[in-house]
C-alpha cells in the first residue's frame, strides 16, 4: 500500500490507472485485457512507457485486413482465419454475414453478431465499406446508394465502428473503379460533390466519420482533388482513405517521392484509414499484394509515420495464401520507423 499522501511513480500510477483506462475506452481489446487480470493490465501499461529501460513501445502502425479477402464459408470461419494471421483489426463488409454488400435494410441481431464474434476474438472493428457510386450519371442511382448508406450508418453503433468507407465513384454506369472520360467534366464534379455533401449530413446525424480514397479511375482521382473536395464540404464528419497504389496516372511512377510527398502535405492531416496493396504500372489502381509491385514502402510508412497515424493500415488486393508473408514484410518496415515522428 502507498504511504498517505506520498505521490506514485510513473510506472505506478500508469500500472494502477490502466484497468480504469480500460473501462473507460470500453474497446473489445481492452475488455479483453482486464478478463487477463492485473498483470496483463500493467504488463501492457508498462510496454507503453516510451524511453524506460525494460520497457518496449506498441506497435507503431496497427495492421489489419479487408475482411472481404478472406473466403470462407461464414463470418466466424474468417474471423478465425484473421486471428490465425495475428491480426486484430479488419474492415468488415456486410456480405461477410449474409447480406448483399449496401443492404436496404441491416436487421439489429446481425449487427450484433457481427460486433460479438469480433470481439471474442480480440478484433476490432475498424471501419465497414459503404461503397457505391457517388458520381453515377442516373441520379436515382446515387439516391439509392444514399439511403442504403445511411441504414449502414444508424447500424455502426450496433457493429461496433464509427468509420464507413466510401466511393467518389465515376462516370461509368457498371463499375465505379472503371476509369470514364466524363469523369473530369465540371457536371460529375458537381454531382459528386452533391452527394457527398448529402452523405456528410447523414453521417453528421449518426456520428459517424466517412473516409473516401483518391483513386486514380475515379472522379476524385488525386490528392489535389481530395483537399478541393475536403474544403468544398468542409466537415470534420468526412476524411481519408488513403492507397498510396492507387494515385500514380500514366508516366507518374519515375516521380513517385515527389506525388507521395505532396499527397501527404495535402490530406495526411485528414487521414483516418490507409491500404497496404502494390502495383507494377501507373495508369490504374494497384492490384499486387503489399511488398510484390513497385511501392516505395519506407517512404509510404515514414509519411503515415510522420503524420502520426496509428492504423488501420488495411491489406487488401491479396489472396488469402498472401496474407502471412504480407504481415511479415510490414511488420519488418515498421519496426525501423525508429525515428520521432514530426507533429501533425
Amino acid at each position: 500500500m502507498n504511504e498517505p499522501n506520498k505521490p506514485l511513480k510513473r510506472r505506478e500510477f500508469l500500472k494502477n490507472a490502466t484497468p480504469v483506462a480500460a473501462l473507460a475506452m470500453g474497446a473489445p481489446g481492452w475488455r479483453s485485457l482486464l478478463a487477463a487480470g492485473p498483470n496483463a493490465a500493467a504488463a501492457i501499461s508498462q510496454r507503453s512507457i516510451p524511453g524506460e529501460p525494460g520497457t518496449r513501445q506498441l506497435p507503431l502502425i496497427q495492421i489489419g485486413i479487408l475482411l472481404g479477402t478472406i473466403r470462407r464459408g461464414t463470418l466466424e470461419a474468417r474471423l478465425d482465419a484473421v486471428k490465425a494471421c495475428g491480426l486484430d483489426c479488419v474492415q468488415v463488409s456486410l456480405d461477410c454475414a449474409g447480406l448483399p454488400d449496401m443492404p436496404e435494410n441491416i436487421p439489429p441481431e446481425v449487427a450484433g453478431r457481427i460486433r460479438r464474434e469480433a470481439a471474442d476474438r480480440g478484433i476490432m472493428i475498424a471501419s465497414v465499406q459503404g461503397t457505391f457510386n457517388m458520381s453515377h450519371p442516373d441520379a436515382d442511382q446515387r439516391r439509392t446508394g444514399l439511403r442504403r448508406l445511411r441504414a449502414l450508418a444508424e447500424a455502426c453503433p450496433q457493429l461496433g465502428t464509427s468509420k464507413i468507407h466510401i466511393c467518389t465513384g465515376t462516370r461509368d454506369r457498371d463499375n465505379m473503379w472503371r476509369r470514364h472520360p466524363d469523369n473530369d467534366l465540371p457536371a460529375s464534379w458537381r454531382d459528386m460533390a452533391a452527394c457527398v455533401r448529402e452523405a456528410t449530413d447523414i453521417a453528421r446525424q449518426a456520428r459517424v466519420v466517412l473516409a473516401f480514397e483518391p483513386e486514380v479511375n475515379n472522379v476524385v482521382d488525386s490528392a489535389k482533388k481530395a483537399r478541393r473536395l475536403l474544403d468544398e464540404i468542409g466537415s470534420p464528419f468526412l476524411k481519408v482513405t488513403f492507397d498510396a497504389a492507387n494515385l500514380f496516372h500514366a508516366g507518374e511512377l519515375p516521380r513517385m517521392k515527389e506525388i507521395l510527398d505532396e499527397a501527404f502535405a495535402l490530406v495526411g492531416k485528414d487521414v483516418v484509414l490507409a491500404h497496404a496493396k502494390d502495383l507494377d504500372h501507373d495508369g490504374d489502381a494497384g492490384h499486387k499484394a503489399a511488398g510484390q509491385g513497385k511501392l516505395d514502402y519506407d517512404r509510404y510508412l515514414s509519411l503515415l509515420h510522420s503524420h502520426r497515424f496509428p492504423g488501420p493500415l488495411l491489406l487488401h488486393g491479396l489472396s488469402e495464401a498472401q496474407i502471412p508473408g504480407c504481415v511479415a514484410f510490414l511488420r519488418e518496415k515498421i519496426t525501423h520507423l525508429t525515428s520521432p515522428p514530426s507533429g501533425r
